[in-house]
């Protein structure tokens, strides 16, 4: 369910000074890197991993973790493409959902635990937009999550609520990071049927919301 396949790190491209970092929303198909390459004629390194959660996690190497293989390879980085977060919520919210993530007929809203969640992995996220600027990243380009359909569309306030707490970090971080918000731009028929990863086309519409930001500090 939460697709730990996907790809192997790319440690050696064009432009080793820009990395991707995140979670399968880029790595499970890989269409999103593929797509800005294709745009900016250029390859760039990339670290995401499919399962991944912003800190820890155990499914796999989380979003800190990435940074950090990806400074022991090139220490050299001058942008960043990245996501993160999402699994946080999503992994325990697809395993009996302990924290109320999900809302139902009987429960509106999301939990005071589910609030508490989001808001740790804002703690989290702040930590390492930190360091990354005290490392000497110029620009950080932070991709959002769209609402997620059908089985899982009983996840939009957990969605809504991280997205607001994502923008947050972002801009309230010392470095200098652009987020990107997807909500309203990807419609179900451009989810698979996992009701989580977005198709190709859904992943175009990802990629080409991220290409002017990239485009204007390549």
């Amino acid at each position: 369910l939460i697709a730990c396949g996907g790809n192997d790190y790319v440690e050696s491209a064009d432009r080793n000074d820009v990395i991707t970092l995140g979670d399968s929303i880029f790595d499970l198909s890989g269409d999103i890197q593929s797509n800005l390459e294709a745009q900016a004629g250029q390859t760039f390194r990339n670290y995401t991993q499919s399962g991944a959660e912003l800190s820890g996690g155990v499914i796999a190497r989380s979003v800190e973790g990435q940074y950090a293989d990806a400074k022991a390879n090139n220490s050299n980085i001058d942008i960043a493409v990245m996501n993160g977060g999402g699994n946080d919520i999503l992994i325990p919210a697809m395993i009996l959902d302990p924290y109320g993530c999900r809302t139902h007929w009987w429960r509106w809203n999301i939990s005071r635990s589910c609030r508490n969640l989001v808001n740790d992995t804002y703690v989290k996220g702040v930590n390492l937009l930190n360091k990354m600027d005290s490392e000497g990243v110029d620009d950080i380009i932070f991709l959002g999550y769209y609402e997620t359909p059908r089985g899982n569309a009983n996840l939009t306030k957990a969605v809504n609520y991280g997205d607001d707490r994502l923008r947050d970090a972002c801009n309230n971080s010392t470095a200098n990071c652009t987020f990107l918000d997807p909500r309203g731009m990807v419609p179900a028929n451009h989810v698979l049927s996992d009701d989580i990863h977005p198709t190709a086309e859904g992943s175009k519409t990802l990629s080409d919301l991220i290409w002017p930001e990239l485009n204007a500090v390549l």
